[in-house]
């Protein structure tokens, strides 16, 4: 391929290489110059063209293209038409996308002029979607670079293959402890259902024993007799050790445990075994997310009954951490949500209770000036100062006194009618003016000026209900303090807690969730109830 500058007398028949814009036509980059087009260059005074002239040994891009796309295509792949020098693959129907990874990396070895790009491996697809795309760089190739990039393909079967999801009777079994709330292992069950049935397989059969050796062994030899081709077993307790609760079953059953633990986050406690020829998958605590986890890169091999070797669960780590990044679609995304896409890091909401009638104190004490401000200020300011994605303060007793306190602040305000009721009411007001988006509220005390946002900060990036950290709770000296970090699905429970309740009576109902995180001062245990409180305020707050 000869590409340089020519005579536009000469230009009949070459490939324009740049586009070029005439007062009568458009005359785009890989043209065929055709005589009339010579001629309408020559009329607007352009005498020199770029183009490239096509030798005996090239091959045009798009041939080239479609070429190499053949050769590394399974029958399930389908090769749309080349244009430019681009010849895209699509899905032929839905299932797992398995590429030959180190074959594909060698042919873009071959050389620069060959390019394919392709989804990442093990990637679930549907049909007519994308999947991979061959890109000849130059207008054109030497033909001996083509046929050696299809020799290369032609060696050990496709590289680019489509394995469909196979129909999977799947057995469930949840271990639980005394304890142990129902409704926790309903969610789970319902998780499971909602990762495995859009790949095309069913809950064939479900238990519920005690997590115990003995009732995890019962349990998968009934699983097994109920003719399960796949069990996932979720514990009340995540597996630690290979000889833990979980995998002590497993043998007990005459199971062998393949391999524990993997390195994706979150996912990192997967235990893979079997018993005889059925799969066995101990499901780390993240499997109670309907997120992308660990989980999702081994069920998605077994349910297309594709081998997955410890070997490969170690080779994950590359692209595995999935936390706190934009991450790929999930096959499961609910249709009521199409904007959520994958792992993000949480959006947690500021809810200051400033409601109360400081009773105690004798005046609204949220309205005292201390440290140049008021009482409530300080509560709000460090909302503001702290990662929270918005700040909503509610107020009821000396509502617009409040209001004017902290006026001008970018903040939302909710009134709370029932405040006389008590704490309860106040946060049942702030909570239902939450935005759908808001993945968890941050209740913070208005009577609490030692608070800072490096606290609040604290909590919320300890805050992650993927890996049961759904209930974030301030400690110093093993004392729990304030604020209190909730993820929405406590939302209703919060929303029924009556009278001078606060949000810390969930604790004691979900303390599987409760997740601790020290601090280093007492910032968390000091709050305003009298006169006596404000004068052992920091200097700086007086």
């Amino acid at each position: 391929m000869i590409f340089a500058q020519f005579r536009t007398e000469d230009a009949e028949g070459l490939l324009l290489a740049h586009s070029l814009r005439l007062p009568d036509r458009m005359l785009k980059k890989g043209r065929v110059l055709t005589a009339d087009d010579v001629a309408a260059l020559r009329a607007e005074q352009i005498h020199m063209v770029v183009a490239v002239r096509l030798e005996p040994d090239d091959l045009g891009e798009d041939e080239a293209a479609a070429a190499i796309g053949r050769a590394i295509s399974g029958p399930d792949i389908l090769l749309r038409t080349p244009f430019t020098g681009r010849c895209n693959l699509l899905a032929g129907g839905p299932g797992l996308a398995v590429l030959d990874r180190q074959r594909l990396e060698r042919l873009n070895m071959v050389d620069e002029a060959v390019t394919i790009a392709t989804l990442p491996p093990f990637e679930p697809v549907e049909a007519g979607q994308l999947i991979a795309t061959v890109k000849i760089i130059p207008f054109a190739v030497d033909r001996r670079i083509v046929e050696a990039s299809v020799a290369f393909a032609a060696g050990g079967g496709p590289l680019i293959r489509v394995e469909p999801f196979r129909p999977h009777r799947v057995g469930l079994i949840l271990t639980e402890l005394p304890g142990t709330r129902a409704v926790l292992l309903d969610e789970m069950a319902a998780v499971t259902r909602g990762r495995i049935e859009p790949l095309g397989s069913s809950l064939h059969h479900q238990m519920r024993v005690a997590h115990d050796e003995g009732a995890v062994e019962r349990a998968i030899g009934r699983c097994i007799a109920a003719n399960c081709t796949l069990l996932l077993i979720g514990g009340a307790s995540a597996t630690v050790d290979r000889r833990d609760v979980v995998p002590a079953g497993i043998e007990r059953a005459g199971g062998v445990v393949e391999h524990f633990g993997m390195p994706v986050d979150p996912g990192n406690l997967l235990l893979l075994g079997k018993v005889g020829a059925v799969p066995v998958v101990d499901m780390p605590g993240c499997g109670r997310s309907p997120r992308l986890n660990g989980l999702d890169f081994v069920l998605r091999r077994l349910l297309a009954n594709q081998p997955i070797r410890p070997r490969d669960i170690m080779a994950m780590g590359v692209g595995g951490l999935l936390k706190d990044v934009p991450g790929r679609p999930s096959p499961r995304q609910p249709e009521d949500d199409p904007g959520e896409t994958a792992p993000r890091e949480p959006r947690v909401a500021a809810l200051v209770l400033a409601a109360g009638q400081s009773r105690r104190m004798g005046r609204n004490k949220l309205l005292i000036e201390t440290g140049g401000k008021p009482l409530i200020a300080w509560a709000v300011d460090a909302a503001l100062d702290s990662r929270a994605h918005r700040v909503v303060v509610v107020v009821g007793h000396e509502a617009e006194a409040v209001r004017e306190a902290l006026a001008c602040r970018p903040i939302a305000i909710v009134e709370n009618p029932r405040h006389a009721e008590g704490m309860a009411s106040s946060l049942a007001a702030g909570l239902g003016a939450l935005p759908a988006d808001i993945d968890g509220a941050l209740v913070c005390l208005g009577d609490m000026p030692a608070v800072t946002g490096r606290h609040l900060d604290r909590l919320i990036a300890a805050f992650d209900p993927a890996e049961g950290r759904a209930i974030c709770v301030p400690l110093r000296d093993g004392k729990r303090g304030n604020p209190v970090l909730l993820a929405r699905r406590f939302f209703p429970q919060a929303l029924a807690i009556g009278g001078d309740q606060g949000a810390k009576r969930l604790l004691a109902e979900h303390p599987e969730q409760v997740f601790a995180v020290v601090m280093a001062d007492d910032a968390v245990l000091e709050d305003v109830d009298d006169p006596d409180a404000l004068d052992r305020l920091p200097e700086e707050r007086r």
